[in-house]
Formats: C-alpha cells, sequence, structure tokens
C-alpha cells in the first residue's frame, strides 16, 4: 500500500515539476519573443495558440508522470497510472478555483478530461515496454 501511494505521489511530482519548471522557461521566452502580441502574462492567459501550446507540453508531462508511476508501482502499473490521472484531474478543480483567470473556463474542463487518458497513456507505454522486454527475454531463453 504505502509503495502504490509513492508511485502515484512520484508520477505527481514529475508533472509538477516538469510542467512548472517549462512554463516558466517558456512563458518569459514568448513575452521576450511575442512583445506585441503577448504584452504581459495577462495576454498569455488568453491567448488559444499559447494555450495550445501549454497543453502540449503538460500533456507530455502527465504522460511522464504516468509512467513514472507505473513504473515505480509493485502490480497493477497502468491502474497507478490512471489514479494518478484522477488525481491530477481533481487537483485541477482548486487551481481553478484559485487561478481561474490564468485560462479560459473551458480550457480549465479539457485540461480537466484529458490528463486521465495522458496518464493512463503513460502507464500504458511503460507496460508495453515492460512486455516487449519479457518476450525478448523468453525468445532468447
Amino acid at each position: 500500500m504505502i509503495r502504490s501511494i509513492l508511485a502515484v505521489l512520484a508520477g505527481l511530482i514529475v508533472i509538477v515539476v516538469t510542467s512548472f519548471g517549462i512554463e516558466a522557461a517558456v512563458d518569459l521566452l514568448m513575452l521576450r519573443m511575442f512583445p506585441e502580441t503577448l504584452p504581459n502574462e495577462a495576454a498569455l492567459s488568453h491567448n488559444t495558440p499559447v494555450w495550445i501550446f501549454t497543453f502540449a507540453y503538460t500533456f507530455l508531462c502527465v504522460i511522464a508522470g504516468g509512467y513514472v508511476s507505473a513504473r515505480l508501482a509493485a502490480r497493477s502499473p497502468v491502474r497507478h497510472a490512471v489514479i494518478l490521472g484522477l488525481l491530477q484531474s481533481a487537483l485541477t478543480i482548486p487551481a481553478m478555483i484559485e487561478f481561474g483567470d490564468k485560462a479560459r473556463p473551458w480550457a480549465w474542463i479539457v485540461s480537466m478530461i484529458l490528463v486521465i487518458p495522458a496518464a493512463w497513456l503513460g502507464g500504458l507505454i511503460f507496460s508495453r515496454r515492460v512486455t516487449s522486454r519479457r518476450a525478448q527475454v523468453s525468445v532468447l531463453a
């Protein structure tokens, strides 16, 4: 049970560290590259191309978090990844309440929905890699 909790928490840490780290660098870079289109942080929040880009790297961070959760789980790796996705989706609600002005309401809702399959995909990638390795080892044996 402890290992399961730690696996999901490790995946959550991967999501937070990678997505906030990328966001800090990318936001600053975009503000400098496009000063007329993006004059301030508020403009970042309501620019659809910026949201799509932000969503894309966040989606990849959630896949990585799902992979880590699956990797660290003692059993049922994909289930742990899905639990991570559900947790991340649930944590979006307080973030939306606190930082609602950072994105449009539809963007928050889309994010809440799509983090679950993203985490599942990370778990599935891990699971398939393990299955593939086991098949290779059994062929060689």
